[in-house]
């Protein structure tokens, strides 16, 4: 049965909504956190493990020094601090998707601690800028996948029977957890949005992730809670696990404030627990009831050295940073003279890399996006591949616009010139030449194709010498399709008007 709701508006009037958001990264390392079994994604089920990660006894884990490393460069670029001196710990809790009972995690020493995110949202006041505290990024291990089979919904209840797939089990994983975010107002869905955005951007050019969002490898619980006023304490939190897009995290906030909003209006109270988000709905539904910290038992991990990261390496690591996304997109927005709109297009469509290389290659600015977001960005999603999956490198198309700057091909032929090299027939130059694509810039096959448009049709002719010089396209595109698509339309029109006696 669906949760009374109120309209988001009036909620907003009501009640001061807080967020807190935990962010679950899959790091992409070859080998798992604790022992050498392969992280790859979409293996047949229980291959990929061995007797650490299936928690056997006797087995003991060792620690991947590359997820050592990814999680020092996440907080340093999420301004943290790194601690001198963490372990981990273990966090125990019955799953059947967590074959040792419980998890290696950290617990109150985490390696990163004490940073911060700016994010910007549009808002009435026009674009504003708001700072997430971040309170600490640690390590830990992802768990198994269960699936439920029989049910109508996917989910244990109604299921006839249930499968465990263990060959995530041990997958490194950094969680970023931010301190509780205030002061968002109406905007806090945006806000939430926009955090996991710029979070996702900082991942995925660190390099440390894939962050696919529908693959699990970036999943986000949002936590939710209302109170009188911003000055009241904070109220009862609900937390949406495992939400998988963007769009679903802006949404699962609001949700959860008119949900809230209708219970606390009514004089019921809010249940601290865990929710199920429905993408189909767009609601949240009762998961079990959240556990606090203590619940888990937690203590320290046995059988793991305490880390202790050389000071010298982290300065050498944060020396390595990359530029910060939004600061590269607004200097290469300035450099090529486009609007935020333009730029965050490129990012949407996976492109801003691409188009960076092609323009460092000789390409044009404009030609370079236009191309990208254009016509590959087409035959990417025909092929049903990336777009930097495409076998089109930044020479191809230095050498397409240098063939379309000497009028030697058109937009149209220069098409035909990419999709012979997607097809495996050679360079640019090379299937230009067994296609003959070549732009026809001779007079002479030009004018004799404009006479016999003006033959096929004398009226044309009358209505140019009259001044109707838009009757002109006729004539171009008659030429255009005799010659393939090969002729110059320009030099065509040029042609046809000398013939007839105008001018432009």
């Amino acid at each position: 049965m669906a949760e009374k709701v109120m309209p988001f508006d009036e909620a907003i009037t009501k009640f001061d909504p807080v967020i807190g958001l935990e962010v679950h990264v899959e790091l992409g390392t070859k080998t798992k956190m604790f022992c050498g079994c392969s992280t790859e994604f979409g293996a047949a089920p229980n291959t990929h493990v061995c007797p650490v990660c299936l928690g056997l006894p006797g087995a003991l884990p060792a620690l991947n020094e590359i997820g050592v490393e990814s999680a020092i460069r996440i907080g340093l670029a999420l301004n943290c601090q790194i601690a001198t001196w963490c372990r981990f710990a273990r966090k125990n809790y019955f799953y059947p998707d967590m074959p040792k009972n419980f998890q290696t995690s950290q617990y109150d020493e985490p390696i990163c601690f004490e940073g911060f995110l700016d994010v910007e949202v549009d808002t009435d006041e026009g674009r504003k800028t708001f700072r997430i505290d971040i309170e600490r990024a640690h390590m830990e291990e992802d768990t198994g996948k269960n699936s439920h089979m029989g049910g109508a919904t996917g989910r244990i209840h109604g299921a006839d029977y249930s499968l465990v797939d263990y060959n995530r089990a041990g997958i490194p994983l950094i969680e970023i957890v931010t301190k509780p975010i205030t002061g968002a107002g109406k905007y806090a869905p945006e806000v939430a949005k926009a955090y996991v955005a710029a979070l996702r951007d900082i991942l995925r050019n660190l390099g440390v992730s894939d962050v696919k969002m529908e693959q699990g490898s970036l999943r986000c619980d949002v936590n939710l809670s209302l109170r009188d006023t911003p000055e009241s304490e904070l109220g009862t939190r609900s937390e949406t696990k495992n939400v998988n897009s963007l769009r679903s995290v802006e949404r699962a906030v609001r949700y959860e404030i008119t949900r809230q909003a209708a219970r606390l209006t009514d004089g019921e109270r809010v249940v601290q627990e865990t929710r199920h988000w429905h993408e189909d709905t767009g609601v949240t539904t009762s998961g079990r009831s959240k556990s606090d910290a203590e619940d888990y038992r937690y203590f320290p991990e046995p059988d793991l050295l305490p880390i202790a990261p050389d000071p010298a390496w982290v300065e050498k690591l944060r020396s390595e940073l990359p530029e910060n996304p939004a600061i590269r997109r607004s200097r290469l927005a300035a450099e090529w003279g486009i609007s935020d709109f333009d730029m965050q297009s490129l990012v949407n469509s996976d492109a801003l890399d691409l188009v960076e290389a092609s323009i460092a290659a000789g390409v044009d600015s404009a030609a370079a996006r236009k191309w990208w977001t254009g016509e590959l960005a087409r035959l990417a999603n025909e092929e049903e591949v990336e777009l930097s999956e495409l076998a089109i490198t930044h020479q191809h198309l230095v050498d397409i616009e240098h063939l379309i700057s000497t009028g030697a091909l058109n937009d149209k032929l220069a098409r035909q010139a990419i999709e012979g090299v997607l097809a495996g027939e050679g360079s640019i130059a090379e299937v230009v030449a067994k296609r003959g694509l070549a732009v026809v810039s001779d007079d002479g096959p030009l004018l004799a194709a404009i006479d016999e448009a003006l033959a096929a049709d004398p009226s044309i002719a009358e209505k140019i010498q009259s001044g109707k010089l838009q009757a002109a396209g006729a004539v171009v595109g008659a030429v255009m399709k005799a010659t393939r698509g090969q002729a110059d339309a320009a030099r065509v029109r040029e042609l046809l008007f000398e013939r007839l006696g105008v001018s432009e």
